[in-house]
């Protein structure tokens, strides 16, 4: 992991670029503890649908809200996105489902696994080696969380990584159906958000993956509106999730270790 830039906020925040091999990312850590001897913070990972550079405005809020509940964060572009190169597989799926949107016409099966599941295929590895590189790091130790988007990225990795104790996912997009069977192997704390009339999420997909979870604790916040109008309560109700969840991960890991 190498730094490229850095910039502390008014409120303490320390904002960090990076670069791991060719992939970039940012990392957010709250504001140094006054105690003689403060624990290591909780991560969150901050999932987003890719564009790093175009998300980076809500994804600074969502980790300076995060850090403000002591928590670090850390985002990472997506394999054939911002400024990565592109995947000529992934870009004909994109323009398959674009043509197929604006004809109308349902969005099949073949798309979606097109679509989906390379990405995740290739997503999830690089998101085990950031938390690698970035868990290495001193001030920071876990437990980690996972929030956001692509929900298919955040169930393979609520599979697939043992260091990860909760998640909050935003159902915002197309799940195929292999992921069902992943979704059942899931036990972790779960919060699911749904826009209710998100135009480019299939709805009864959804919920039919949120009764999929094998978790036996989760939630489903779904709020009337469309994709971007997530309202600003649905951002503190995953707030009061992590606070629960990744403050009680760390209290047993500190007993356990005692």
């Amino acid at each position: 992991m190498r730094f490229t830039s850095e910039q502390r906020f008014d409120d303490g925040v320390l904002e960090r670029e990076f670069t791991l091999g060719e992939i970039p990312g940012v990392l957010w850590t709250p504001a140094p503890s006054s105690a003689p001897a403060p624990a290591p913070a909780p991560l969150i990972l901050l999932g987003h649908p890719g564009g790093l550079r175009r998300m980076y405005p809500r994804l600074a809020a969502r980790a300076r809200r995060s850090a403000a509940d002591g928590f670090a964060a850390v985002t990472v572009e997506l394999p054939g996105s911002g400024d990565r190169p592109r995947l000529p597989a992934l870009e004909q799926a994109r323009a398959d489902l674009h043509r197929t949107l604006k004809a109308g016409e349902p969005v099949g099966d073949e798309i979606i696994d097109a679509l989906v599941l390379p990405l995740v295929g290739k997503a999830v590895p690089e998101w085990r080696a950031t938390l690698d590189a970035v868990l290495s790091l001193p001030g920071l130790g876990g437990p980690v969380g996972y929030s956001g988007g692509v929900i298919s990225i955040g169930t393979r990795l609520a599979v697939v990584e043992p260091r990860i104790a909760a998640a909050a996912l935003f159902a915002g997009s197309f799940v195929p159906r292999a992921m069902f069977e992943e979704a059942r192997k899931v036990t972790i704390p779960l919060h699911v958000l749904l826009q209710w009339d998100d135009e480019g999420n299939d709805r009864q997909s959804a919920l039919d993956l949120f009764d999929a979870f094998g978790s036996k604790e989760k939630t489903l916040n779904a709020n009337m509106g469309g994709h971007a109008g997530v309202p600003e309560s649905a951002g503190d109700a995953a707030a009061r999730f992590f606070t629960r969840h990744l403050r009680e991960a760390a209290g047993r890991a500190g007993r356990a270790g005692a």
